[in-house]
């Protein structure tokens, strides 16, 4: 009766095992697939694509929209826009007018974006547009 409960726990212990390394075997894979699909994006840019990364703010406030109003950066912007104002991109290195689906750009007004884009003078021809960090 002994031996049959250490061949059990043997057979237990060996599924155990071979589980938590099928599931390790699985994460790498799939790490490796983020990673590989990432780099894929990435060479499909064109040949002239940059990322950008900044505040989508309106050409009328830049990145001071004004306290007075009592609005959001968000609501400021889209208000601007619909005035007659254009989506731009606030960064370090300066203002550049986004060139892009207003739609999309008007869901990320006041927010910080990551822009992929091709850089033509101070306008960048938006390829893809998410969220930044």
């Amino acid at each position: 009766m002994k031996t049959n409960r250490i061949w059990i726990e043997i057979v237990l212990l060996g599924t155990a095992i071979a589980c938590a390394l099928a599931l390790f075997i699985a994460t790498l894979g799939a790490a490796a697939g983020a990673a590989a699909s990432e780099a894929a994006a990435q060479e499909a840019q064109s040949p002239g694509a940059q990322t950008y990364e900044g505040m989508v703010t309106c050409s009328r406030c830049g990145a001071r929209h004004s306290a007075v109003l009592g609005q959001t950066a968000a609501d400021c912007t889209r208000v601007c826009v619909r005035g007659g104002a254009s989506f731009v991109l606030v960064d370090g290195h300066g203002t550049y007018l986004l060139d892009g689906d207003v739609s999309v750009l008007g869901r990320l007004a006041g927010q910080r974006a990551r822009i992929v884009g091709e850089l033509n003078g101070k306008t960048i021809k938006i390829s893809s547009v998410a969220a930044g960090t």
